[in-house]
């Protein structure tokens, strides 16, 4: 809705930005506003129209464009005399009008034309058309201003030795500081259209650009409409007398606003400053509730008494829901309420958190399903009885009877997420048609941010599962060690990261120890982790030496692709051997505390590239290592913190891990309070701790076996020896079956070496087997008749666990049992 000053009136200077030689912040330029619709036709003419262009409203409306407006090139002959004796010629600055009004152009366009008008001199005409696209018919906005009413201030220029350069330009918001005036003041140029449809054009134009003028090279003054509008407090203190006076039969008082400030004006001013409004208080976070309770209290109670919010069961559980419209069976959270009745009037009536259906016959069902807003200007006796009914037990009557109700969809992709129950006192007045466009508006904005609210809830949960699905659930205690684990989410990236730790049961009671960190933050590392997290766990189960491993998942995450980097750590513990094998690609170096002196340290390990680098050797380091010492392994996450020296992360982890503790979970929690003391981790922490206790000698038993089919016999004699020293008796049989089965095979695909068997008395009894052949054994279905086939059933039924793998001279299958309870 246009409010024009008069054709020529020099325009006033808003204070701004700018020095006291350039132009300040926005200019104050009576614009003239045309829409135009998809036919070419002319489908708003402003009264700044009329005054510029020398056309009516009436005469405007529904004539083609090209007609009335100052396009380049002579008219065609029908219309050499358009109305009023309007004629432009172009005089070539930017692309011609007439290219946007033929839809010719799908970018913002600017010029300047010269206008002959009845009863006027020639008019210089500056322009600026924006095509318009969207599900409107509105296909071109068109501002245009009499440059001649610049020429008249000075100021505009420095001087007015310029004025001649002015010329139509377009800016985007953030060459202009002082601009966020200006995106307030667009909404006012816009014909009195619908509030979804004004907004969506005031978005395009903020997307394509200000409309601003252009003085020199240097100067640009965003262009913002001179209505003259006055201050806020004035305009609501004519409207209140104004309409008082309207209520009391009287005449408007003529101090009251001019056509520049009616009644009408005023009410939509209002209700745009309202949007805005509560625009800016809701959706200030991603958090499902919070964004629940900022919609219900942002319009209590400016706008009603009473807001109940109720959204589907699926959307407060976080889950999806079926296509289509709800029905009598869709239960519905009432999952907040703010009023401003007396505390407590409504809490036991309608409790937040409750669930129901809605039948069909009440207002609140033809909302959910039509998708509309419901307006209900009173409940009266029988609606409120009706709407009571579903209450049960409880009397919802005194509270809504004789209420003005308005029902609001919370929509978000033409699905209907919830509904907003809004009640007025009965001395209030009704809610009225323009209510019901604004709380629809309302509706349509909260219905958005809760739906991002939503969407993001949903997506963190899959993010967790997704996390949680890859990360391994690490036993507390491996052959030898004890160990716990820390995932911790980045805060502020997202609940997905790269980082990773994993153990891997290796042959001989050894474990392999892995951290790693894949680059970047999301899905894409968290999927890049779960492949690199795989290869360690199939390479590792190979028996692949350290760095031998890591060769091989560099040259793995050069194949996937340029994008796969990665840093990773992989150990692996003897503790039979006291001895801990460790190799470095590009990862943070661990700690290990020594138990003998508490004393702790970095090891010193070659550094290595990053995996997926490429083209780099990576080393092995051995280390020496008694019973009760700690290694830890981390991410940088842990010690990383922006504008300080890694090193003093690195200092304060390693100070910290020498502290006593009660636990390994106790021991983990300390470092990460002493690295992470304010909560301002900003990346995603992976933390493993493992004790190094060691295998007693007493607890390792060993033989070698020729291959003569004679060495079973001895194999199970002296395995149940052993048992029996170890006063296992109980698990003898058992055992020398299944050594038995083992040895068996063993003996007879061994090429040349002999078979070793090795007893291990842990927290479970491991027995494995090596041999020098490197194929796996399988798990065959043996028939009646077959003769073999039938050891490794014997082994899978009987065992706790088995398994095989190969190493670098063949292979071991192995098998545990658990011990009895003593």
């Amino acid at each position: 809705m246009d409010r024009g000053t008069e054709r020529g009136a020099p325009p006033s200077r808003g204070a701004g930005n700018g020095t006291a030689d350039g132009p300040a912040a926005a200019g104050r330029v009576p614009l003239a506003v045309v829409v135009v619709d998809r036919d070419g036709l002319v489908s708003h003419w402003s009264r700044g129209a009329s005054r510029l262009f020398g056309a009516g409203k009436e005469e405007a409306i529904g004539r083609p464009a090209a007609d009335l407006l100052p396009v380049s090139g002579a008219l065609p002959d029908e219309l050499s005399t358009p109305p009023h004796g309007v004629h432009a010629a172009y005089d070539g600055l930017g692309p011609d009008l007439e290219s946007s009004l033929d839809g010719g152009l799908s970018y913002p366009a600017a010029g300047r034309a010269r206008l002959t008008v009845p009863g006027a001199d020639r008019v210089d005409v500056l322009w600026w058309a924006y095509p318009l696209v969207g599900p409107g018919r509105e296909r071109l906005l068109v501002l245009a201003a009499d440059a001649g009413g610049l020429h008249r201030d000075p100021g505009l220029d420095g001087g007015g030795a310029a004025v001649e350069r002015i010329a139509p330009a377009f800016a985007l918001h953030t060459d202009f500081p002082g601009a966020d005036e200006l995106a307030r003041r667009l909404p006012e140029i816009l014909p009195s259209m619908s509030v979804g449809e004004s907004a969506r054009i005031v978005a395009q134009i903020l997307e394509l650009g200000y409309p601003v003028l252009e003085f020199s090279q240097n100067d640009r003054v965003p262009v913002t409409p001179d209505w003259g509008v006055p201050r806020r407090a004035e305009r609501r203190a004519r409207r209140e007398r104004a309409a008082r006076a309207v209520a009391a039969g009287l005449p408007v008082p003529q101090d009251e606003p001019d056509e520049g400030e009616d009644l009408e004006y005023v009410a939509v001013r209002e209700r745009l400053e309202f949007l805005n409004e509560v625009s800016g208080k809701i959706g200030t976070s991603l958090d499902l509730s919070r964004t629940i309770v900022e919609v219900s209290k942002a319009v209590v109670p400016r706008f009603t008494d009473v807001a109940g919010t109720y959204l589907r069961e699926q959307v407060v559980a976080g889950e999806g829901f079926p296509d289509g419209v709800p029905d009598t069976t869709t239960m519905w959270h009432r999952v907040a309420l703010e009023h401003t009745d007396e505390p407590g009037r409504w809490d036991d009536v309608v409790p937040v958190g409750e669930a129901m259906p809605f039948p069909a016959h009440t207002p609140f069902f033809q909302c959910m399903t039509s998708g509309e807003p419901v307006l209900v200007p009173r409940i009266s006796e029988q609606m409120g009885h009706a709407i009571a009914s579903q209450f049960e037990k409880r009397d919802i009557r005194p509270l809504i009877t004789g209420r003005s109700m308005l029902v609001v969809p919370l929509k978000a992709r033409n699905v209907v997420l919830g509904f907003m129950i809004l009640l007025r006192h009965p001395e209030r007045a009704e809610f009225n048609d323009m209510d019901r466009v604004t709380g629809a508006e309302l509706a349509a904005r909260a219905g958005l941010v809760l739906d991002n609210a939503r969407m993001y809830t949903f997506q963190e949960s899959v993010a967790e599962t997704l996390q949680d699905s890859m990360l391994p659930h690490i036993p507390a205690r491996m052959a030898g060690c004890d160990i716990a684990t820390r995932y911790l989410p980045g805060t502020l990236l997202g609940r997905v990261g790269g980082d990773w730790f994993d153990s891997v049961k290796l042959p001989g009671a050894r474990t392999a120890l892995v951290v790693g960190d894949v680059m970047g933050h999301g899905l894409n590392s968290a999927a890049m982790m779960g492949q690199l997290r795989t290869a360690v766990q199939t390479m590792a189960a190979l028996d692949l030496p350290p760095a031998q491993l890591l060769r091989n998942l560099d040259d793995l995450a050069q194949r996937l692709g340029d994008t796969y980097l990665a840093t990773c750590l992989y150990a692996v513990y003897d503790p039979i051997a006291s001895e801990l094998d460790l190799a470095n690609a590009g990862h943070i170096p661990p700690v290990i505390v020594r138990a003998a002196d508490g004393r702790s340290e970095l090891l010193d390990l070659p550094t290595g590239a990053p995996i997926g680098v490429g083209g780099v050797p990576f080393e092995a380091v051995r280390v020496r290592v008694e019973p009760g010492d700690r290694l830890l392994m981390c991410t940088d996450g842990l010690v990383e913190v922006r504008g300080e020296d890694i090193g003093v992360g690195l200092a304060t982890l390693t100070e910290s891990a020498a502290h006593p503790a009660a636990s390994m979970d106790d021991a983990c929690d300390a470092i990460i309070r002493a690295l992470n003391p304010r909560g301002g981790r900003k990346d995603d922490v992976a933390l493993l701790m493992a004790r190094l206790n060691g295998i007693e000698p007493d607890d390792v038993a060993e033989w070698r076996l020729s291959l003569d089919p004679a060495e079973v016999g001895r194999a199970r004699a002296v395995v149940r020896e052993q048992l029996h020293d170890w006063g296992l008796a109980r698990l003898a049989d058992g055992a020398e079956l299944m050594v038995s089965e083992l040895v068996t095979n063993a003996v007879r695909h061994s090429h040349r070496r002999p078979v070793e068997l090795r007893l291990v008395r842990e927290d479970t009894l491991l027995c494995e087997v090596d041999d020098d052949d490197h194929d796996l054994p399988n798990l065959l279905s043996a028939g009646p008749t077959d003769e073999q086939g039938r050891g490794l059933r014997v082994v899978s039924t009987l065992a706790r666990e088995w398994g095989a793998s190969r190493t670098k001279a063949g292979k071991t299958v192995w098998f545990e049992l658990t011990l009895p309870r003593r």
